[in-house]
């Protein structure tokens, strides 16, 4: 495993992170001993860095990471979140008072007194950019969380919050089949040392080898809501990720790996977070970190696979209201 750093004076950390939502069953069933499985081979694999947030399975994501620290002697670097209030309505709370609350539970469901990156999992637009980054800087000074980060933002926000307190990361949704942070916060990331994290990276299951097929999605499947497996838009994208998943294979590459690399070779301040419920399909994509694209894959990708192939929103209108759009 290769490594890189969090943020620009950040710890090194694996090239690849592991996302955690998928332990809360929002993808299917997944068992706590599948789960624990899935973070040993991670971790024996290299990897050092876990993401999480306190809504995924509502605490129960979190937990299960308690559980396995407590059982193990590894230590990952633990990334989590807070600002999402499940509903219904789903809403977003950035209020000081609601951040810390919300902070001190995950950290005693993850059993640990603190984590090296909190998030606001999405911005609300009442409260400024300034004041988050000083209740940020505030629970950071008080050594609950050794950086802070924003999620599903505009560049104009990580502007604005960094000018207060750096910030060492920003997640938002990247992949092959979702391009948007190239128009200007991927560059801005860049510039101002901030690590740009990638979550479904591999666009929630399409890039596997065995392709997510929506007919088998269970009926409290995520991605039932998602306009991109709708069946007047997913015949389009099921072909030209066929055509992905041939070109892989004809490189020699699992088309997870792909995907990845792709990602990897955007810049060095990308750190892609695949989220897996079992062992084998992480090791599908873990050597990504090792494969250095060459101009004739970069170009052949491209060709397969342009900007803006994908027909459909990543996201239905309800769950897109809390994302900050720039374009």
């Amino acid at each position: 495993m290769k490594f890189t750093k969090l943020g620009r004076n950040g710890p090194d950390v694996s090239s690849i992170g592991l996302g955690c939502l998928s332990f809360g069953g929002i993808f299917g069933v997944a068992t706590e001993e599948d789960s624990f499985r899935t973070m040993d081979a991670a971790w024996d694999q290299g990897i050092n860095f876990f993401d999480v947030a306190n809504i995924y399975g509502n605490g129960h994501c979190e937990t299960v990471i308690g559980r396995w620290l407590a059982s193990r002697p590894h230590r990952p670097m633990i990334a989590t979140k807070a600002g999402i209030v499940n509903g219904p309505p789903r809403t977003v709370n950035n209020d000081p008072a609601y951040l810390r609350a919300e902070l001190e539970s995950s950290l005693k469901r993850l059993g640990v007194d603190h984590v090296q990156l909190f998030y606001a999992h999405r911005h609300a637009p009442e409260v400024p950019a300034e004041d988050l980054a000083g209740t940020m800087q505030r629970l950071q000074e008080e050594g609950k969380i050794l950086s802070y980060g924003l999620s599903e933002v505009a560049p104009g926000t990580v502007e604005r919050a960094h000018t207060v307190h750096p910030v060492t990361a920003v997640q938002n949704e990247y992949s092959l089949w979702s391009r948007q942070p190239e128009l200007g916060l991927t560059q801005l990331c860049a510039r101002l040392g901030i690590t740009l994290v990638a979550f479904s990276p591999l666009g929630r299951g399409v890039f596997a080898r065995d392709i997510a097929d929506p007919a088998r999605f269970a009926t409290d499947d995520f991605r039932k809501l998602v306009p991109r497996f709708a069946p007047d838009n997913w015949p389009h994208n099921r072909s030209k990720l066929e055509a992905f998943k041939t070109y892989a294979l004809s490189r020699g590459y699992e088309p997870a790996a792909l995907a990845l690399a792709w990602l990897l070779d955007q810049g060095s301040h990308i750190l892609p977070i695949p989220g897996t419920r079992t062992p084998t399909h992480l090791g599908e994509w873990i050597g990504a970190a090792e494969i250095d694209l060459n101009d004739d894959e970069r170009s052949g990708i491209r060709q397969i696979l342009p900007v803006g192939w994908a027909w459909g929103d990543r996201y239905s209108d309800a769950l897109s209201a809390s994302v900050e759009r720039y374009s």
